[in-house]
């Protein structure tokens, strides 16, 4: 490889004693091909295999913890214990490649489809729309739900381990249940779950506090625990950086390991809460790095992108899209090949990409999501 590259290639060892191959991280992207009952399909099976040769760690797309917090058609689950074999499977065919394999656990919240949610009994923090899912108010859980759901976290991580997975990703981010919770956007409660910051923080903190219980209950080797979040909310009330630093203060003292950034852009700007003298991702590394390895994401497209990514601080960078495009865009690099990377697709690429069909549709439907070739 080049020599400029090296630094992608470098071995780190995760603060909870995991070691990982090098800095590259496959993001979690969801893809809409499990079976109806919450199974994974032998499509994504074969989807992770193609891609998981080269990263360090896979990060799965996210599973829903609870029957009412399944947020897409065609999403997977580890609601029940009778997921675990589905979930063996999903786990063995990533860490045979070499990768670690860490589930991203989820609940959708608010933004769940009423059509997935039994019942129809669509929940969050408040009743309060969201601006993506405006023509479903969302019912105000009860105490004692949330203290549900919070085992719910759980319940999921102890699947993830009886399942051979190397570690969980609790996402907070993209506007889900974790996120409704801390903002003040879709968090209007008076009791010990809302109100100021420090009670909006209450239901994050207790999930990261219960995956980390339950992990060190069960887990007989080094176990991951991740954290994903939205670092800023467009919306006036919303999270602003000034939230964020709050957040980042109080998950840097829970010994996760690492704080997984979503944003689109890896060098966007703070809207509120900061100056814009630094990236959203520079303030945070700058913040909280030296207390927690940080994730960074957001159109990392080629090696050299990458490296400057690197160059801010942040010891691992994921990158998405590229994957599919490319699923073997680390070996690569690896390998001195970085020219014959591949950055756009034809519509007769699915079968050689091994991308699930539902992938497949909402990619070519789908405006600007990536360059389409001939």
């Amino acid at each position: 490889m080049k020599s400029n590259y090296k630094p992608l290639f470098e071995k780190i060892s995760l603060p909870g004693g995991s070691e990982l191959k090098n800095r590259v991280v496959m993001a979690p992207m969801t893809n809409f091909s499990s079976h109806d009952d919450g199974t994974v399909s032998d499509s994504e099976l074969a989807y992770y295999t193609r891609r998981a040769g080269g990263v360090g760690l896979v990060v799965t797309a996210c599973v829903y913890v609870t029957p009412n917090g399944k947020g897409f058609q065609g999403e997977f689950g580890a609601h029940s214990d009778e997921m675990i074999p589905s979930l063996s499977r999903l786990a063995a065919s990533i860490k045979e490649k070499g990768a670690k394999a860490v589930l991203q656990i989820f609940h959708g919240g608010r933004e769940c489809p009423v059509s997935l949610v039994p019942g129809g009994d669509v929940v969050s923090a408040s009743a309060v729309a969201s601006e993506q899912n405006p023509n479903v108010v969302p019912r105000a859980l009860l105490d004692d739900e949330i203290e549900s759901i919070i085992r719910d976290f759980g319940e999921a991580t102890r699947r993830a381990i009886e399942a051979g997975f190397d570690g969980v990703e609790i996402h907070g981010a993209n506007g889900y249940i974790v996120q409704q919770f801390f903002s003040a956007h879709s968090n209007t409660r008076d009791d010990r779950w809302g109100g100021n910051v420090e009670s909006r923080l209450r239901f994050p903190l207790a999930i990261v506090d219960e995956v980390k219980r339950v992990a060190a209950a069960h887990a007989k080797q080094p176990f991951i625990v991740g954290y994903r979040f939205s670092p800023e909310e467009a919306t006036t009330p919303g999270i602003t950086m000034e939230d964020t630093f709050r957040l980042v203060d109080e998950l840097a003292t829970k010994d996760l390991d690492y704080l997984h950034v979503s944003l689109m852009e890896y060098w966007s700007l703070p809207r509120r809460g900061a100056a814009e003298s630094k990236t959203r991702l520079e303030w945070i590394q700058e913040r909280v790095g030296h207390l927690v390895p940080v994730i960074g994401v957001g159109s990392i497209h080629t090696p050299d992108d990458a490296i400057k990514a690197l160059s801010t601080g942040v010891p691992l960078v994921a990158i998405g899209r590229e994957l599919i495009v490319e699923p073997d865009w680390v070996e690569k690099v690896a390998e001195g090949r970085e020219d014959e990377i591949k950055t756009t697709l034809s519509k007769a690429d699915q079968d050689r990409l091994v991308v699930p069909t539902p992938l497949w549709q909402a990619i070519v439907h789908t405006p600007g999501w990536f360059p389409l070739g001939d």
